[in-house]
């Protein structure tokens, strides 16, 4: 029974929970699948997490900021057992990689090089281009130990060949290393937590201007420095230049020497991976606002459209796992938001919805009698590997073809009459809209030939 109309809810999707047409599903779908390519070509296997991680795990190294994103859970039936339900939904995919690895650290083979495609949550408000739910794709490379910075110069290459493979513009892989700059602040007199504070409010400059930074330094009464922390991660130049400008600077401290030496290091043995010139670049004002970061760290923006961002962003985390266990598992990797990513290349027209189905061959059944002949013809096709979907509803040949060409078909198989009665069948190619009439035993071998 129909509800009253009174009574019917208005059929909208949660704010912040995306939702997309079949069309543009299936776009995403490739995306996915050309980023687990790139993956697996350099070797990284994948795993799962569940959603759901305890609050302890989801805090452990994250700071305020991270504390801010967490999508608590609070809906549990009271019968469902005694459960403390200090749990919340995870926020990204490297803290419950985290304690992935320090649970199964006995199990696993390291350096343990993992990826991890799946849907992440965070409780902020949605705004354009962030979402409360969205796909991650995250690689991680994790040592025992120690994690030769070659892993670092690596990354840069993993993110280079996603990038070529998606085909969606020129891209910057640009890198830092954040001993760099909180090595420097400690060369200036701040403590641990007055660093990371202005660390956060530095990673805005590019959203928000030099303000929040300013205003920071000013509650600090530190405004005399402001003018020093800016030309460090406002540095202009070349990647040769601004490596060379902080070699000269070698009286900043050892933390500063050590990232100086560590971002030349990895940024010249990235080049030894075939990444274009033009791909790559050092810059200091790349910061990442995750309190978590200790070394190495990436943002990749397309350069003929900057204000979408940074479109893949990580870096080297040496002692994340230590709040779960007492080894030493050090890491690094990088994270594809491709949900905000996704969204702002259709909104962009960067990418574009092709056909609504994922058969590419559509069976008619102009004449009712000959369904039987409709699904022999769909089996053969499918035993070829052919994607086909049967018209089941019975409508006349017009209504069908503008079916097929709605959903984006590239085929359309006709079968009739006259044509069966001699093992003959028509089919049409959609987009160049001729029609072709072959033996019905070879019409599978003649379409996946045209399919290529």
């Amino acid at each position: 029974m129909c509800a009253d109309r009174r009574n019917r809810i208005t059929p909208t999707p949660i704010s912040g929970f995306p939702e997309w047409t079949p069309a543009e599903r299936m776009v995403e779908q490739q995306m996915i699948d050309q980023i687990r390519a790139a993956f697996e070509r350099f070797g990284f296997s994948p795993i799962e997490t569940p959603a759901v991680e305890r609050n302890t795990v989801l805090t452990a190294k994250g700071g305020e900021e991270t504390e801010r994103q967490i999508y608590s859970l609070t809906g549990l039936h009271p019968q469902s057992g005694g459960d403390a339900r200090d749990y919340s939904l995870h926020f990204d995919l490297t803290v419950p990689l985290a304690r992935y690895v320090a649970q199964h650290n006995n199990d696993l083979v390291f350096p343990f090089r993992r990826y991890q495609i799946q849907k992440v949550w965070r409780g902020e408000r949605p705004q354009h281009g962030r979402f409360r739910e969205f796909t991650q794709c995250d690689i991680d490379i994790v040592g025992d130990g120690k994690l030769s910075l070659m892993a670092d110069a690596e990354i840069p290459a993993v993110i280079s060949a996603v990038f070529s493979s998606l085909n969606i513009g020129d891209f910057t892989i640009r890198i830092s290393n954040r001993k760099i700059l909180t090595g420097y602040l400690a060369h200036l007199g701040f403590d641990e937590d007055a660093a990371s504070s202005i660390l956060r409010e530095a990673d805005k400059i590019d959203r928000q201007g030099t303000r929040p930074l300013l205003q920071r330094l000013d509650s600090l009464s530190a405004s005399a420095a402001a003018d020093d922390i800016l030309a460090l991660v406002q540095m202009q130049g070349s990647s040769a230049e601004i490596l060379n400008n902080l070699a000269a600077m070698s009286d900043s401290g050892e933390r500063f020497e050590q990232g100086v030496h560590e971002l030349r290091t990895v940024f010249e043995h990235a080049a030894a991976f075939g990444i274009p010139d033009e791909n790559i670049a050092v810059d200091l004002g790349i910061v990442r606002g995750l309190d978590y970061y200790t070394g190495t760290i990436y943002e990749t923006r397309l350069d003929d459209h900057p204000q979408l961002g940074s479109i893949c962003s990580g870096g080297r985390y040496d002692d994340l796992a230590s709040y779960f266990i007492r080894r030493t598992l050090p890491g690094v990797g990088i994270s594809i938001g491709l949900t905000r990513l996704f969204s702002q290349l259709l909104q962009a027209g960067i990418v574009k919805p092709g056909s609504a189905s994922t058969a590419q061959v559509l069976v008619t059944t102009p004449d009712e009698s000959l369904m039987s002949s409709a699904i022999e013809i769909a089996s053969a096709l499918r035993a070829a590997q052919v994607n086909t979907e049967i018209f089941f509803e019975g409508a006349r040949l017009g209504r069908q073809l503008r079916y097929a060409s709605r959903k984006g078909f590239r085929f359309a198989v006709i079968p009739l009459p006259e044509d069966m009665e001699s093992a003959r069948v028509k089919f049409r190619d959609m987009d160049a809209g001729e029609e072709y009439t072959v033996p019905a035993a070879e019409l599978p071998q003649q379409i996946a030939r045209r399919l290529g």
